[in-house]
């Protein structure tokens, strides 16, 4: 998530071989030039692996020595495959194959189907869920919305494992698992969930796997094929590989080992998944004659920021603890790591809002910005904070930023105007590449001032004005380009999934943040239970939750901050203790567990104004935890005693008051604490104050003028409501749940 400049968004590609190894560190130039025999590379976090990896490849493709064709990279996900793939175009190494296990695998799959099976492979099934659902109802079995994402995680790691439902339940045993549910029941499912698949020809993720497995093992000839064609691997985060893909990889080998894998023990989180670090941990063992690299220099992180993480790693145990690599960082000095405890989950979430709006009041970019939480549930909090202090943000997760509906339509009127040409009545006007861009997306919703307020339309500007940015920067690296050139400079990055930087706050899980760095990290949540997760209970999965802080810590350049909250909702018992895992790092605390005294470094975070107790409906007097609940002081169901002639003189105000301040109308207040103000119509600043929504700083900035409102007192302000016209008011940010378009992570939620 970089903000780059042009110089490297666009850079020229090297003139020779050795020009591709300008710049590389003396470990990062080993590796370019290790290009015979088996390479292992164990790169920690910010140390430049993807350099150090593309760069091998294209210096040994523009050497001569790897033929494009002959080279297939592997990673994990399509993010890290389209980087690698821009990378490698950027270095002049076109051709080469960067793909994930499953694409590599389906694309073998589909070409060899009909000569190995005959017909048309069966269709691939998007989502398993639901018939594994279908198969649990036909066991008699009754699964909700949680047990059946268990059951699902289940039958994808038995398959990843190479279990057969009818050894389902002894691998469990074997493999110490704690699962989900019985495992004779599990097996069941699983069992006529393979069944339903076969009735109705479809095929599963894992089956691409499985099926590619199979064939190269039963058809030698199809697996020469495969072996003339590809003759050099290189395989990224090794250290997530499961035994299946394993397995595949050694088909694609047979006997030679013109392999290079790269990884780090210590950033293995996907072991629910089946993911290992023992294929690269014992690497070495299975080729004795290995080139081995450790990658320590850490280019990404301030060394204050890099002490924490070596810090956490040095309390850490087991089998990838002791292959656990020391980063040294090359960076200048930074600002030491920030340690805040709150009262309560709301006061946190405002906290770290706050926080974030004095980053981008100095100048820090919103795309430099991430909030990173241990499960997505734990998104909307910080959601509703950002959107009450007006900071725009996205939730990581959301849908490929070329498929959305925007990008494409974005993509198709650029590539009208381009085959128009000076024929184009809306290029008439434009003068240089950057112009024609905006008035060709002019046309499809881009205007040079963003609206008011969070959701659907400001995403919707949001991806425009990417592409407006982009073109910009393309212009300055390539003055002479023409709009056609920016159509083919966009079919690429679609192709290699390489998206332009969105502005906005990053909200992201730390599974979902690996791979991605940001200048502000913010962990929140960091409680024990949450981090690590209650149903962690061996050791490996107490480790491995460690690990998962490690990725998050090291996700930041420069700014990190690390919280926790004593209770979930104001006013409850704080019985919480944080994190197990900074004990002995953050000030105040010892390695042995001892909780954090009042100073030491640890600021106390709790609000100015004092604690509240529980938040309870004025109406029914129930106990509220939803945050727009808690605004309007009742259940959303119970009866509205609303000023609705108070309500609209308030929204009034809150216009002029943002045309003002130069704000959108939300940073004033949310529509929800409007509402708030005018069913309680207060008399005094005590009972205001006691309004969600309106902390000290709002009730000395504003208190004055909406008591005198809330008398009947005229207040000079006029002018419509800010909200109106934007179709998303306030609580599309949070409140009434219309924020960016979420796709779930199982394995968060």
């Amino acid at each position: 998530m970089t903000a780059a400049t042009s110089s490297t968004l666009f850079p020229s590609v090297p003139d020779s071989p050795d020009a591709v190894l300008e710049g590389l560190d003396p470990e990062q130039r080993e590796v370019a030039t290790a290009l015979h025999g088996p390479v292992c590379v164990l790169a920690g976090a910010g140390t430049g692996k993807t350099r150090a990896i593309t760069h091998r490849i294209a210096y040994g493709v523009r050497a001569g020595m790897l033929p494009p064709a002959s080279v297939l990279a592997v990673t994990f996900t399509n993010r890290a495959a389209g980087e690698m793939r821009g990378r490698l175009r950027q270095l002049g190494a076109a051709g080469v194959q960067a793909r994930t296990f499953h694409s590599a695998a389906l694309r073998q799959l589909q070409y060899f189907w009909p000569k190995a099976v005959g017909g048309e492979l069966p269709r691939l099934l998007e989502r398993k869920v639901q018939l594994v659902a279908e198969a649990a109802a036909r066991c008699r079995i009754r699964l909700d919305r949680n047990e059946l994402r268990d059951v699902t995680g289940e039958i994808e790691w038995a398959k990843t494992t190479q279990t057969v439902p009818e050894d389902y339940p002894a691998a469990v045993a074997k493999s110490f698992r704690e699962p989900p549910r019985d495992p004779a029941e599990t097996s069941g499912i699983y069992r006529l969930y393979e069944q339903l698949k076969r009735e109705r020809a479809v095929i599963d993720f894992e089956d691409v796997l499985l099926l590619t497995v199979g064939i190269l093992q039963d058809r030698p000839d199809i697996a020469d094929t495969v072996r003339g064609q590809y003759q050099h691997f290189v395989v990224d985060e090794y250290q997530d590989v499961s035994p299946l893909q394993q397995r595949l990889l050694e088909l694609w080998l047979g006997e030679r080992d013109t392999i290079c894998v790269v990884g780090d023990a210590s950033q293995t989180i996907y072991s629910f998944t089946g993911a290992t670090p023992d294929h690269l941990l014992n690497f070495r063992a299975r080729h004795p004659d290995a080139t081995v690299v450790k990658l320590v220099r850490d280019y990404r992180s301030t060394p204050q920021v890099v002490y924490l993480a070596n810090g956490l790693l040095a309390q850490a145990k087991g089998r990838a603890a002791e292959h656990r690599l020391e980063l040294v960082s090359q960076r200048e000095a930074g600002p030491e790591p920030v340690y805040t405890e709150y009262a309560d989950e709301p006061a946190e979430a405002e906290g770290v809002a706050r926080r974030i709006r004095e980053l981008l009041d100095a100048g820090v970019a919103a795309s430099e910005v991430a909030v990173l939480y241990r499960v997505n549930a734990q998104s909307e909090v910080y959601e509703q904070a950002l959107a009450d202090a007006g900071v725009p943000y996205q939730l990581r997760g959301a849908e490929r930023f070329f498929e959305r509906p925007e990008v494409r339509e974005a993509g198709l009127a650029l590539r009208g105007a381009a085959r128009a040409g000076s024929n184009d009545t809306l290029l008439a006007d434009a003068v240089d590449l950057p112009s024609q861009v905006r008035a060709v997306l002019g046309g499809t919703g881009w205007t040079p001032q963003p609206p008011a307020g969070s959701g659907a339309v400001r995403d919707r500007w949001e991806s425009l004005a990417a592409l407006v940015r982009l073109a910009e920067d393309f212009a300055r690296a390539r003055p002479a380009a023409a709009l056609g050139d920016f159509v083919a400079e966009l079919d690429e990055r679609a192709g290699a999934q390489h998206a332009p930087t969105v502005e906005g706050v990053t909200l992201a899980s730390l599974h979902a943040a690996k791979g991605l760095e940001w200048d502000a990290v913010f962990l929140v949540g960091l409680t024990d239970g949450t981090v690590p997760i209650t149903h962690a209970k061996t050791d490996e999965q107490v480790e491995e939750e460690r690990r998962l802080l490690y990725v998050g810590v090291t996700r930041a350049r420069r700014h990190l901050s690390l919280s926790w909250a004593l209770s979930r909702s104001p006013g409850g018992r704080g019985s919480r203790r944080p994190s197990r895992f900074l004990n002995g790092l953050r000030p105040g605390s010892s390695a042995g567990g001892g909780r954090a005294g009042g100073g030491g470094g640890v600021e106390r975070g709790g609000r100015s104004r004092k604690r509240r107790g529980p938040v309870r409906c004025r109406v029914c007097g129930r106990t509220l935890i939803d945050p727009g609940e808690m605004k309007l002081m009742r259940c959303e169901g119970c009866p509205s005693d609303l000023d609705e002639e108070l309500y609209e003189r308030l929204r009034e105000w809150r216009s002029g008051q943002a045309r003002e301040l130069g704000q959108p109308a939300y940073c004033v207040f949310t529509d929800k604490t409007l509402m708030a103000i005018a069913e309680a119509v207060p008399d005094n600043e005590a009972e205001l104050a006691r309004i969600p929504g309106v902390g000290a700083r709002k009730l000395q900035r504003f208190g004055a003028e909406v008591l005198a409102l809330c008398a009947g007192e005229a207040v000079g302000t006029d002018g419509t409501d800010g909200d109106e016209g934007t179709g998303v008011g306030a609580e599309g940010a949070g409140e009434a749940g219309e924020g960016p378009e979420r796709v779930a992570e199982q394995l968060d939620e």
